[in-house]
């Protein structure tokens, strides 16, 4: 009896456990999405949502449309996934999506509301009195609806050049556009800020 015990036991070898999504490798869990795993692709979601959703309020300019576009932009990712060959990184693929989810929504929603595009536009320095707290504010107040009054092409590259510190080669990646069509925007975005903000300098 003893000894059937045994057998039992040397039968059934207990392995180490599983790991979770959260311990796997990007790789694995791109492989594993690819072949239908909903909870890896959610891993994947999760590791870069915050930069994506950063993206999407940039671009959009609004808070609850960038929150619209990210979801449809992942939904858009799940369908696709499959397609991901692994030319870039899973992080550009993914900007890409919703970039071009973005720009989609954008288009279709006109005029752009410059005056609710994303006050993180950038980060001013803290203030030394009220009076230049007020002057910061109003150059960031002009900056964002600057960026606002870009043509959606133009302020995608800024966004992901300035804001997002992106190299050329990956916004051209995202974009869709070679890199010299990329440095051309990002300088004509440039220059039309430049103009705008020449009185707060």
């Amino acid at each position: 009896m003893s000894a059937s015990r045994d057998v039992r036991r040397e039968a059934v070898p207990a392995g180490p456990p599983a790991p979770s999504a959260a311990q796997l490798d990007e790789t694995t869990l791109v492989v594993r999405a690819q072949e239908g795993d909903v909870r890896a692709f959610e891993e994947l979601a999760r590791r870069h949502q915050a930069a994506l959703y950063r993206l999407a309020v940039r671009v959009m300019g609004d808070a609850t449309e960038a929150e619209d576009a990210l979801q449809e932009a992942l939904l858009d990712a799940w369908r696709r996934i499959r397609h991901f060959r692994g030319d870039s990184a899973f992080s550009t693929w993914m900007y890409r999506v919703v970039t071009n989810r973005c720009l989609g929504m954008l288009r279709k929603r006109r005029p752009l509301p410059v005056e609710r595009v994303e006050e993180a536009v950038g980060e001013a320095a803290a203030p030394d009195s009220p009076e230049r707290s007020a002057e910061v504010d109003a150059g960031m107040a002009a900056l964002r609806r600057a960026v606002g009054g870009l043509r959606d092409e133009l302020r995608v590259c800024w966004v992901l050049r300035e804001l997002e510190g992106l190299g050329y080669a990956e916004i051209a990646q995202i974009a869709g556009a070679s890199e010299d069509a990329v440095r051309g925007r990002i300088h004509r975005a440039r220059v039309q800020l430049a103009e705008v903000m020449r009185p707060w300098r």
